[in-house]
């Protein structure tokens, strides 16, 4: 499979977007019961989201490390997805001008890391993870999110069968590569046909 180098894949339809995030139960019960973020969520501080579910497991160790004992799928709305990747900046200087002033005062960073397989293996294309801090974080919690879905069962299935050695593919999320404008590919460094 050709998979460009810098390229979103997610689960999607025409309304939304799913992303992942992994918290303490403490966090993820009332975001839940509320289907929004709410205390103890710290809207201060800048939080993650990621449109890959394998890099949500390496990330969390399949919902085994401390603080990250439950997974939560969140249904985000396209439009706001588009106003966070509108607003964003690369979190490592990509030598445009003024790059610098643009982190400071932009309240969305981008990072692309090595994707990752089952067994947490590095693939050799890059995945999106999407920092939200200040005005990007009340809309997240505010406006953008539709529904949120604890699916730590499923993480557990998942781990369970990458134990044994089954098949997981069809415990696993489809996701497809996202449709982006030029311009948004521009500002989040996205690559649109090679590997780098």
């Amino acid at each position: 499979m050709n998979v460009p180098y810098r390229q979103i894949r997610a689960a999607y339809t025409e309304e939304s977007i799913t992303v992942y995030q992994a918290y303490d139960p403490g966090v993820a019960e009332p975001a839940v019961a509320a289907q929004r973020f709410v205390a103890p969520f710290k809207r201060e501080r800048m939080t993650w989201i990621k449109p890959s579910f394998l890099w949500m497991m390496y990330r969390c160790g399949y919902a085994t490390k401390p603080g990250q004992g439950r997974v939560l799928a969140i249904s985000l709305s396209r439009e706001g997805f588009a106003w966070a990747l509108a607003h964003s900046c690369l979190s490592h200087d990509d030598r445009r001008p003024e790059w610098a002033e643009r982190v400071r005062r932009s309240p969305v960073r981008i990072q692309w890391d090595p994707e990752r397989g089952v067994r947490h293996e590095a693939l050799p294309y890059r995945s999106i993870q999407i920092g939200l801090s200040g005005e990007a974080v009340r809309r997240y919690v505010e406006e953008w999110t539709l529904g949120i879905t604890d699916i730590t069962d499923r993480v557990r299935e998942v781990r369970a069968a990458v134990s044994g050695r089954a098949e997981v593919s069809g415990l696993l999320p489809l996701e497809r590569p996202y449709p982006l404008p030029d311009d948004i590919m521009e500002t989040i460094g996205a690559r649109a046909g090679q590997l780098e």
